[in-house]
């Protein structure tokens, strides 16, 4: 653990989901992976675009709607839709078939194995202080096993902007009705999680498990308050 600013009591937490509780690499992946073939078993006439087009055909719609950014499975299911009306499928069947992809999207972005020790931390904090989940993805705290530990979670899209816009963080702070300085943001992004808290008035936890250091990390704008590089180090903090 490396403390690089004074930090105050901690009366509560809030988390980030992906890459913070879990590795969320492989699920994106086997997810896209997964996801392409059924298509291309379903609509056979996906397998037209290849992966390139079908990212050059997200970034399209993200520039025609910055919004997107702020709700990834409506970007999702945007692209699908979109894709399918330029291959041919009327805007009622495009419709459709997105709305169906997007169940298998839901599957597969929640099959989730939770490390144990995931679940003994979080299970140790909550006896001790209120934990709130705030994640720019779509993930199901519910599915995933994890719902219990918080009081709330809040997700981008339904609940407002992605981070490091202050939206989330925000309606943290009123469901807990503390001070913003009394409460810790744990999360492994230097700009989403560090700088979104910080600009909040939170105090922020990096959580570096990938041996990066601080002039390594480019993207790290500000100093966290701490950086831990062990989700256990989190329960020396509170008493």
């Amino acid at each position: 653990m490396l403390i690089y600013r004074n930090l105050l009591p901690i009366k509560a937490m809030t988390f980030d989901l992906d890459d913070t509780l879990y590795d969320n690499r492989p699920v994106i992946r086997h997810l896209d992976e997964q996801i392409t073939l059924w298509l291309h078993q379903n609509h056979p006439v996906t397998a037209k675009y290849d992966a390139r087009q079908w990212y050059e055909l997200k970034m399209k719609l993200l520039y025609q709607n910055d919004y997107l950014r702020h709700d990834v499975s409506l970007w999702r299911f945007t692209q699908i839709k979109q894709g399918l009306i330029d291959l041919g499928y009327s805007v009622s069947a495009a419709d459709s078939a997105a709305s169906d992809a997007m169940v298998e999207v839901d599957h597969l972005r929640n099959l989730i194995d939770v490390p144990q020790e995931t679940h003994r931390v979080l299970s140790l904090l909550s006896q001790k202080i209120p934990l709130v989940a705030i994640t720019n993805g779509n993930v199901s705290a519910k599915k995933i096993g994890i719902e219990s530990y918080f009081q709330q979670v809040f997700r981008a899209g339904p609940d407002g902007l992605s981070k490091p816009d202050a939206d989330l963080f925000d309606k943290a702070s009123r469901y807990l009705d503390l001070p913003r300085s009394s409460i810790l943001h744990i999360g492994d992004h230097p700009i989403t999680d560090v700088l979104g808290a910080i600009n909040s008035g939170f105090q922020a936890c990096w959580y570096n498990d990938r041996e990066m250091t601080i002039m390594q990390s480019n993207r790290l704008h500000l100093l966290p308050h701490v950086e831990i590089d062990r989700l256990e180090q989190l329960c020396d903090l509170v008493t």
